[in-house]
């Protein structure tokens, strides 16, 4: 059994989460896995925490607690996002780097996994403070970062901007413009084409692959989506290319539903000023609450917002056939076991949001080489490695028995620990 960061403090951090434990857990004992390479995956390799002192705009210094946690890098150098956000804590970061790990496993790209973020709210910061906390930041971890080391990407709060300035300032530091030492920055700078839509494409992609396996068609299939920030935006926009009814959306304000199908760019010009989807006014629309649109009638439930969502408050009520999770564990462990229960298939978010690490790493490789695609190729190499990857999750749960997210995560652990295994302990 794999230990919390609640329990025994040697070693220091061990399992962030009981999720966490219990997604390795059920993998290792259904992969056999030696106890002692269980406690290896089980604990971060490195774990950072910088003082980030910054002068505010006002002339006064205020001092921001920076955190980065490299979980493996068995198969490659980490990966991981950076997120600023007020609830940013060490064991949400240590749980999100090793999310990070299985799915990089299991889409078969070379690159361990690790987190960063600093708990701020950032629209309470101006331009030049973001800046300052930003490039502080990097420059305490630049003996850490690199394009062979640690690879940072944006995440919730940061985005573009930010990997500019981290890009920059790593760059003063050894001399030499680094595209390769962060992924999702401007296209002036290195970065690819399509990034911006690669998650929301990616969900797009599982979730047809999940349809058509049970025998359904992605055109027509009615969608409800919580959340309509990037990824959430992203895939209902192409989910409505695809000819899919997307019947509900919403953000922090609440949502909005229409049982015939909603204009996603409609509803995506209405929020692009700031404006909520609480208050649109679009004849036809009925305003709904979040936790009214996770139980609403649909072919597929997208949680794209927050992480426990689907709790064992409502799984009982969810009356989606799908549920695909593009936001990062948005399903709690009672409520993935009343939703095995009822027949509800569950996409794992190891695979279902994967799409972002997917054109980080072709970003990644175009940056190591100079040499850039077009966004055709790009959305090319992003449809082979989904596809893949499902089509291995399916393999593995056909096989065995098994619900999609543990087929998942014995796919991943496995490679891991195959790669562990080859490579043998150092000394």
């Amino acid at each position: 059994m794999v230990t919390s960061l609640n329990d025994s403090p040697s070693p220091a951090y061990i399992c962030p989460n009981d999720m966490a434990c219990s997604n390795l857990d059920r993998a290792a004992q259904i992969l056999r896995l030696d106890p002692g390479v269980v406690e290896v995956l089980g604990t971060p390799h490195r774990v950072l925490t910088v003082s980030v002192p910054v002068r505010m705009d006002n002339g006064r210094i205020r001092v921001f607690a920076g955190h980065r946690v490299q979980h493996c890098n068995v198969l490659g150098p980490y990966k991981g996002g950076m997120r600023y956000h007020p609830d940013v804590t060490l064991r949400e970061v240590s749980t999100l780097a090793m999310l990070m790990t299985w799915k990089c496993a299991l889409m078969g790209i070379p690159y361990g996994g690790a987190k960063g973020g600093i708990a701020v709210n950032p629209t309470t910061l101006s331009v030049g403070e973001l800046e300052r906390l930003t490039r502080r930041f990097t420059s305490e971890l630049v003996r850490d970062i690199g394009p062979q080391i640690d690879i940072p990407a944006p995440d919730v709060g940061t985005g573009p901007r930010e990997m500019a300035w981290m890009m920059d300032t790593y760059s003063m530091s050894i001399g030499h413009a680094s595209p390769g030492v962060v992924t999702g920055k401007p296209l002036s700078i290195g970065g690819s084409k399509g990034r911006d839509a690669a998650t929301g494409r990616g969900v797009v992609i599982a979730t047809r692959e999940a349809l058509d396996t049970a025998g359904l068609a992605l055109r027509g299939a009615t969608i409800a989506i919580q959340g309509f920030g990037k990824v959430g935006k992203a895939a209902a926009l192409i989910f409505q290319q695809h000819g899919a009814r997307v019947i509900a959306l919403s953000d922090g304000s609440g949502g909005i539903y229409n049982p015939d199908g909603l204009d996603i760019e409609q509803a995506a010009d209405f929020v692009r000023d700031g404006s909520r989807l609480a208050q649109y006014p679009f004849p036809g629309v009925k305003p709904i609450a979040n936790p009214e649109l996770l139980t609403l009638p649909c072919d597929v439930l997208v949680p794209a917002a927050l992480e426990h969502q689907i709790t064992e408050a409502n799984a009982a009520r969810v009356r989606a056939r799908l549920v695909v999770e593009a936001a990062n564990a948005p399903t709690t462990m009672e409520a993935d076991r009343i939703l095995e229960e009822r027949g509800v298939t569950v996409l794992p978010d190891i695979l279902a949001n994967a799409g972002g690490v997917v054109v980080s790493y072709l970003e990644w490789v175009q940056g190591l080489s100079y040499l850039f695609w077009d966004e055709e190729k790009v959305n090319l190499e992003l449809e082979k490695l989904m596809v893949g990857a499902y089509a291995r999750v399916l393999q593995q749960a056909t096989q065995f028995r098994l619900p999609l997210r543990p087929a998942a995560y014995t796919l991943a652990v496995g490679r891991v620990v195959e790669a562990f295994n080859h490579r043998g302990l150092y000394p």
